[in-house]
């Protein structure tokens, strides 16, 4: 069966203690796993602030899944995420070759060599202020 890669991004209550919410990111682990998935990295986000309330939350805990898997996973895994009441939101979308690529190359890369090192064309404050005196003279 030919298997495609995905991206699954999860808001978890974040009302809930650390064990639980690692109980619900192990239980959709297994939910991959377990219908013929492979997970191929885990991005844990943590606990951000909501742009607004959703079922009555204000806080959401993040977690993204990428994993090879067969289409069927998907609806599988998108039942579960409905049937537990801890799942917020979701997003499960398919990964092509140019995202998987732009995956790895920013995984690969560190901030540091992203922002190269620049020295601004501002004159220093204390040379503003001379000319701003002589200006006044």
């Amino acid at each position: 069966m030919r298997t495609n890669v995905y991206e699954s991004a999860v808001m978890i209550n974040a009302a809930l203690d650390d064990d639980q919410i690692e109980g619900v990111i192990s239980r959709i682990k297994e939910t991959i796993t377990n219908n013929g998935g492979e997970i191929r990295d885990m991005e844990n986000w943590g606990r951000k602030r909501l742009a607004y309330v959703v079922k009555k939350s204000k806080v959401g805990y993040y977690v993204i899944f990428r994993f090879n898997a067969p289409s069927s996973v998907v609806s599988k895994l998108e039942r579960f995420y409905l049937l537990d009441e801890h799942v917020l939101r979701f997003l499960t979308i398919t990964l092509d070759s140019d995202a998987i690529e732009h995956i790895e190359k920013n995984k690969s890369t560190s901030l540091v060599e992203i922002v190269p090192d620049v020295k601004p064309d501002i004159p220093i404050i204390d040379e503003v202020e001379d000319n701003a005196k002589d200006i006044v003279k």
